[in-house]
């Protein structure tokens, strides 16, 4: 039991990033305005967590205008991903342990 807690990553334990990498497990990329759509995220709270994946090394952002209004893509890592699959295969065998 001890050893599934440690595969568990604090970096997804909130319901916006584990929103965030989850739409980018089986999606090549999400814009802004679709993530905050899908997960009823306000601007800030969406940037700032995506900010933390960021930092974190799970998330690359990409930035453009498109006809002048900005545009922001986010892609999971290689990193992210497989980070995001141990933490959840970790919650899983916990689920599955009791």
């Amino acid at each position: 039991m001890k050893n599934i807690i440690l595969h568990i990553n604090k970096a997804f334990d909130h319901r916006i990033r584990l929103g965030i990498m989850s739409v980018l497990m089986v999606n090549d990329y999400a814009d802004f305005k679709t993530l905050k759509e899908l997960l009823g995220a306000t601007d800030g709270n969406l940037a700032s967590h995506a900010k933390s994946l960021e930092k974190a090394g799970f998330l690359k952002v990409e930035k453009q205008f498109i006809s002048r209004k900005p545009n922001t893509k986010y892609y999971a890592t290689q990193l992210g991903k497989n980070e995001f699959k141990k933490h959840i295969n970790a919650l899983e065998k916990l689920i599955k342990k009791n």
